[in-house]
């Protein structure tokens, strides 16, 4: 029998006309021991679904049933990580988990629990940090805490939503081995819900897609032997098909066309431009170091003397190439972003564009952040034409009005114009941030992480986007990002960063893929596993502040 059945669930928030049907006859089982994934879109129920397992939700029809009865309610047999942490910010490692075993353990002698308090906190490597308070650890160390303190109750299946979405890659990639180690050791009955599909991949036995319309989709078994090695499957055909199928299954039930074609973009210049004669007379001339770093440095003072961060940058660029730069964390790809936008003071060398030194910030330059920076109050076309107005003084305001309308419709706002941003999910917000770059027209687009904060489908959604946008201008454009595969499906070339401090570019790689491009194109080419072995490689020898480079120099 399965330790855990839905049947026929549905389940839904509201009354009458504001009421939101989010889960919708799901018929589900789950065998003892074994690690299922939940994999969907933000918004199809899946953080839902694991509430009613937890008892922490009631389905409004059909039953949830552990062990062949209802569920009730919360219990010590089901423990919950969420995708917060959930400290006890007073009390130390030690005590955050021991609260939970004095809970659950307390007809235990004092010793005992204390030895499995112990036990498991050293099972999530946290044992030289037993003593330290949440702030004085990392997010990744935080996280750590929260598994242990559900593995310390003993409890008889394990329930994971989301728990390493807010986590850098590195981390991520290190808490996923964790986990896996965990579940081999115990065989605990574990349902993990989340939004990445080599997440799912590398830990699961089945994975469950949910339907944006929040009824259960496919469900894909993963035969891969176990353990998984991450770099080792890049090379595995049955990943690679599976990877394929999933992903495929998700962007046709998940990513509709949302992007119009109504709209025609006026013939206006903006005031870094030229006039369109001229562009015309020179469209057939070379454009080569179109954008061009030489000898940059960044140097901080300290109260230890000065610190390099980073150091002989040196990079050309044509007119039209689309650059992503790549590295750990603390690598410099932002402070090198920061100083191209002349939002960071360059401490040594120079960056030009178009032939001319950048010194202070200018429209010329459009930057996405990772966080969009709209102003809350004003409506998506509001936010957009702040710098529309600005860039196209000579244009008629109908002309100004037609330049936001065009490129809010290309990113799939055409019925959201007027919605105000605080009223915008994380996807549309950054939607709008999109626009608005274009809109200006600059000479250089430049994106920090632009989809960093959000889930990994909503951020493939934009990706695409990005692209179909960006094929009509081939701006020029630099992105800083950690994702291998948005690296790979952006750009002309790759520029790996070695680690900080003193960092620098470590290794170019050209991507000859075809465009345009999209995810699912992408993974059924023959030379894109190629190409993410290459950079896998290289962020594998730079793991844990590691630096070859230094290594090898010190060694000789």
């Amino acid at each position: 029998m399965p330790v855990l059945e839905f049947k026929n669930v549905s389940k839904g928030f509201g009354d009458g006309a504001t009421r939101t049907d989010v889960l919708r006859n799901i018929d589900l089982s789950v065998e003892d021991s074994e690690f299922l994934a939940i994999l969907g879109f933000s918004g199809t129920g899946k953080t839902t679904l694991i509430n009613l397992i937890a008892g922490l939700e009631f389905p409004d029809q059909g039953e949830v049933l552990f062990k062949g009865k209802p569920i009730e309610g919360p219990g010590p047999d089901r423990g919950l990580v969420f995708q917060s942490y959930s400290l006890m910010p007073w009390l130390t490692v030690r005590g955050n988990v021991g609260l939970a075993v004095d809970t659950v353990h307390g007809h235990k002698s004092r010793r005992e629990r204390t030895e499995i308090t112990e036990h498991f906190i050293e099972m999530v490597g946290l044992g030289p940090a037993m003593d330290r308070r949440p702030a004085e650890l990392s997010g990744g160390m935080r996280q750590r805490v929260a598994v242990a303190r559900t593995l310390a109750m003993n409890p008889e299946m394990l329930l994971l939503d989301e728990p390493l979405s807010a986590l850098d890659a590195l981390t991520r990639a290190n808490l996923q081995d964790e986990i896996e180690t965990i579940w081999e050791a115990d065989k605990k009955t574990c349902v993990l819900i989340t939004n990445d599909v080599d997440e799912a991949i590398l830990l699961a036995d089945r994975i469950v897609a949910l339907n944006p319309d929040g009824t259960r989709g496919d469900i894909f078994d993963v035969s891969l032997p176990r353990p998984r090695d991450r770099t080792a499957m890049n090379h595995d055909a049955v990943f690679k098909r599976l990877r394929a199928e999933v992903t495929k299954y998700l962007m046709d039930v998940g990513i509709a066309s949302k992007i119009e074609g109504t709209r025609a973009l006026p013939a206006v210049t903006p005031i870094h431009g030229v006039p369109k004669v001229v562009a015309e007379a020179t469209s057939g001339l070379r454009e080569d170091r179109y954008l061009e770093y030489s000898q940059l440095h960044k140097v901080y003072p300290t109260p230890k003397g000065p610190l390099t961060v980073v150091e002989d940058f040196d990079l050309k660029l044509n007119k039209g190439e689309f650059i992503s730069l790549i590295g750990h964390s603390g690598c410099g790809k932002s402070t090198v972003l920061t100083m191209t936008a002349g939002l960071n003071a360059i401490s040594k060398g120079v960056i030009r564009l178009d032939g001319k030194a950048v010194v202070d910030a200018d429209p010329e330059r459009a930057v996405v952040f990772q966080a969009p920076s709209l102003f809350p109050w004003l409506t998506a076309r509001e936010n957009c034409a702040i710098g529309v107005d600005r860039v196209y003084p000579r244009a008629s305001r109908a002309e100004r009005q037609d330049v936001v309308e065009y490129y809010l419709e290309r990113v799939g706002l055409a019925e959201a114009m007027d919605k105000p941003a605080s009223d915008m999910s994380n996807g549309m917000r950054q939607r709008v941030g999109i626009a608005r770059a274009f809109a200006l027209s600059p000479k250089l687009l430049l994106l920090d992480e632009p989809f960093g904060m959000l889930d990994s489908l909503t951020r493939w959604e934009l990706q695409e986007v990005l692209m179909e946008v960006w094929s009509r201008t081939k701006v020029t454009a630099v992105c800083v990002t950690h994702d291998v595969d948005e690296a790979i499906l952006l750009a002309d070339r790759v520029v790996m960063m070695t680690n900080g401090p003193r960092a620098t570019i470590g290794k170019i790689m050209d991507v000859s893929l075809p465009r345009p491009r999209t995810r699912k194109a992408l993974l059924e080419h023959p030379d894109y596993y190629a190409y993410r072995e290459q950079l896998l490689t290289f962020l594998e020898e730079y793991e844990h502040g590691r630096n070859p480079r230094k290594e090898a120099r010190d060694a000789a």
